[in-house]
């Protein structure tokens, strides 16, 4: 038997007819993306894909053409509060004079305000995300001093002090150390575990049907999204990553092959 559909306000993101151009070029064209609460979604594509528009978009941070955006049945400006965002490392200043305690604290301006100050709360909230990340003896540390793999933990803790319902994180294991990986995978999974819903923009296609549970496989359009089992094939791999998709889709097939031996 076929579960029902969710409608708008059971999901955790609906995104719909969305159409995003630059410059009179389309990135996203009439995209649809449904993701229920409390999964681990992947979104996967080339290089050009829109992949990091799709979260902009959601975050009112490029504006659209066309398409409407909700999270929890709301509009982003409604739920602010309840979204945590982790950017692609390389769109950070991290030359700026911060401490690593001071950027996790910006995680609670949503929720105090810009005019009012972190206290003793917002400073143990975050000395205790940046332990859960393994970072807490690096609090008093310029974030200029910090490795790549350290950066990514430090927005994770900043990510954490939001306490959010949805978590959009833009390729958080790029670039960084095995060990800095298995964290962030190991802590994104325990907030699924706990009821959060994640959007992951993911880059390692070998690893996906290890980290996570719902995929979007993008390529200006949505090739196909729904559980992973169901969406990582190599016909949908093929689809939107054309020639440069060889060694992925044998692993694919191989695994296809696997699953219904």
């Amino acid at each position: 038997m076929t579960a029902a559909p969710l409608h708008e306000p059971d999901l955790a993101l609906h995104v719909e007819d969305l159409t995003v151009s630059y410059q009179g070029k389309p990135v996203l064209w009439d995209v649809d993306v449904d993701i229920p609460p409390g999964v681990m979604a992947a979104v996967v594509g080339p290089n050009g894909a829109g992949k990091s528009t799709l979260v902009k978009a959601v975050l009112d941070l490029v504006r659209p053409t066309a398409g409407h955006v909700r999270l929890f049945g709301a509009p982003y400006a409604a739920m602010r509060r309840e979204v945590g965002y982790v950017p692609q490392r390389s769109a950070v200043d991290w030359d700026f004079p911060t401490t690593v305690l001071d950027v996790v604290q910006m995680g609670r301006y949503g929720h105090l305000g810009w005019f009012r100050r972190p206290g003793r709360r917002e400073r143990a909230m975050a000395l205790e995300a940046l332990d859960r990340v393994g970072v807490a003896d690096l609090a008093r540390r310029q974030i200029s001093q910090l490795s790549g793999g350290q950066q990514q933990r430090v927005f994770l803790a900043r990510a954490l002090v939001q306490d959010a319902r949805l978590y959009l994180l833009d390729e958080p294991m790029a670039g960084v150390d095995a060990p800095t990986e298995r964290a962030v995978v190991e802590l994104l999974q325990e907030l699924r575990d706990a009821g959060r819903t994640l959007v992951v923009v993911h880059h390692d296609l070998q690893t996906v049907r290890d980290y996570f549970d719902w995929l979007i496989v993008l390529n200006v359009r949505v090739i196909d999204q729904g559980p992973v089992d169901r969406v990582y094939t190599a016909a949908n791999l093929r689809r939107a990553y054309g020639g440069q998709i060889a060694l992925i889709e044998r692993a694919a097939v191989d695994d296809d092959a696997r699953g219904a031996s």
